[in-house]
């Protein structure tokens, strides 16, 4: 599956380097005002392709829902996606695929940052909003042995795709992301792929500030609605309680401190030790209890497949 928007210098190129093991290939034109869709049909001859249409364009997340429901009807076992413009190599598609189809995990991505010499050629952009958003993606979705979460190479078993509720996920930039957070509700089992990413001419739609803003609040409400369904909808355990304990605590010791500090400051005086330690002890324990939750939080990541192989 390819989702298509300005890819028109691109796309030939890459459907030409898929190789035998894939069946169909299915090109999503998102309303693309290069004509992408027009362009594969009229000089790609591969029998494989399939090219589908959006009369307005909806964004990427929109154009993958697409590919995948198309695919889903037509009875695909495993589902690959991959950019158009060239920068993810076809020839990877068995490596991304050989771990579901071994019924080992549901859902397989790239990773851009496992080799030094690729995190060089990365753009200083990319690398550190990458790594910043790896870092606040893990606790959204919970899949805290995975990094670079924009990465769109990816693979799912299309048993484990019927079980996500497609209409809800994210249709822009943010689809990838929160196509992780809903895996985690599903306990599916997800690793990533080491890979070397190409970059070239292309351009990104993708305004940075923009994305930033959407992305880290977007991030927040997926990590409340992912804690509060996981420990206290669907499960309860020690960590349900040290979550809003340490919390509590911790609000509690910085309340506090803080208006002593002040009032101390204002008066001209040293605050007494008792308040001092009646501060410090609640903020100090519920930090505690906050990092045994996280500790908790990593080791609950899913590690056995749902669903089988067929």
């Amino acid at each position: 599956m390819i989702p298509c928007y300005k890819t028109e210098r691109f796309i030939l190129n890459v459907l030409a380097r898929i190789g035998p093991e894939v069946t169909s290939i299915y090109i999503v034109d998102d309303h693309c005002p290069a004509g992408s869709g027009e362009l594969v049909e009229q000089y790609c001859t591969d029998r494989r392709v399939t090219v589908l249409r959006h009369d307005v364009n909806q964004g990427v997340g929109a154009a993958m829902i697409t590919g995948y429901q198309t695919a889903l009807a037509a009875g695909a076992d495993v589902i690959v996606k991959l950019d158009g413009d060239g920068q993810m190599d076809p020839a990877l598609i068995p490596t991304f695929v050989a771990p579901i189809t071994a019924g080992e995990v549901d859902y397989t991505k790239g990773n851009r940052f496992f080799r030094l010499e690729d995190v060089r050629a990365m753009p200083p952009v990319r690398l550190f909003g990458n790594s910043m958003l790896s870092l606040i993606t893990k606790v959204s979705s919970g899949y805290w042995n995975l990094f670079d979460p924009t990465n769109g190479y990816t693979a799912i078993r299309a048993s484990t795709l019927r079980r996500l509720p497609l209409d809800s996920i994210s249709r822009r930039y943010f689809f990838e992301t929160d196509m992780l957070f809903q895996l985690n509700l599903v306990r599916a089992v997800a690793i990533d792929v080491p890979m070397q990413a190409r970059y070239g001419t292309e351009t990104s739609g993708l305004r940075i500030g923009r994305a930033a803003v959407e992305f880290t609040l977007k991030n927040a409400l997926n990590a409340v609605k992912r804690i509060v369904y996981n420990y206290y909808l669907r499960d309860m355990s020690l960590a349900s309680i040290e979550l809003p304990l340490g919390l509590a605590l911790l609000l509690f010791g910085t309340v506090f401190g803080a208006y002593h500090w002040h009032a101390s400051w204002l008066l001209g005086q040293p605050a007494s030790a008792g308040t001092v330690m009646l501060a410090a002890l609640p903020l100090l324990t519920g930090i505690q209890f906050i990092i045994a939750f996280l500790s908790y939080d990593i080791a609950n990541v899913p590690r056995r497949a749902w669903s089988p192989p067929r």
